[in-house]
């Protein structure tokens, strides 16, 4: 396993540098700027973003000596040889990333769902802490709209009844000449027929303007 190390980030050639999505600055000791490039851990870390194809946010990586004892750090942390990473969980799944770690090598891992990172390290293979809770999948099935009851349906009411009223209005008309032709015993009731025939077809009329209205409310409310 082949690390260096340098008193600052800063002096890390650039020519040293072969991580392309992170930076010694990422790296590096957050309470002192050192760093330790340890090149095999490096080279997981680097899997895993490819694995993932999202970034990574480091929260912590190489510590020094000093700062890991000012953060309360275990003694033989993996961190102090630059073969830890503490990566936040808000843009992972913590189940996904889990197993994504665990398939370019990660062995240790600790999960901390409160602070909202989760450790993984070189090893030795374990693990501690409260497990991430399960994320509800970011949508959910869509439930279809019930659909409405023909016979109950607005639009099939007033079609029905513009149908009904345009084919009564025309059996008017018909039987008007019929009667006014060959009946001239009723003709006193051809004016009657006459007000029939209007009154439907302004029932047509209603029930055209019903529909109409039934079919506009029920693309409003979403309902096609």
């Amino acid at each position: 396993m082949t690390s260096t190390f340098y008193d600052h980030w800063r002096d890390v050639p650039d020519t040293a540098w072969r991580w392309p999505n992170f930076s010694p600055a990422e790296i590096a000791c957050r309470g002192t700027g050192k760093l330790l490039i340890n090149e095999a851990a490096l080279d997981k870390l680097q899997a895993l973003r490819d694995r993932l194809g999202k970034p990574l946010v480091v929260r912590s990586a190489y510590r020094s000596p000093e700062h890991n004892r000012a953060v309360g750090g275990a003694k033989r942390s993996k961190h102090l040889i630059g073969a830890a990473f503490d990566i936040a969980m808000e843009n992972h799944d913590p189940v996904a990333f889990e197993a994504a770690a665990r398939e370019v090598g990660f062995l240790g891992f600790g999960f901390y769902p409160r602070s909202g990172f989760m450790h993984m390290d070189l090893g030795p293979a374990r693990q501690w802490g409260e497990r991430f809770p399960v994320q509800a999948a970011p949508f959910a099935a869509e439930t279809p709209p019930a659909r409405e009851v023909l016979a109950q349906s607005r639009t099939m009411k007033g079609g029905g009844a513009a149908g009904v009223a345009t084919i009564g209005a025309a059996g008017v008309e018909v039987a008007q000449n019929v009667l006014a032709e060959t009946q001239s015993a009723v003709l006193p009731l051809v004016p009657y027929l006459d007000t029939l025939r209007w009154v439907l077809i302004a029932v047509a009329l209603t029930g055209i303007a019903i529909t109409i209205y039934a079919r506009w409310d029920d693309w409003r409310k979403g309902r096609r």
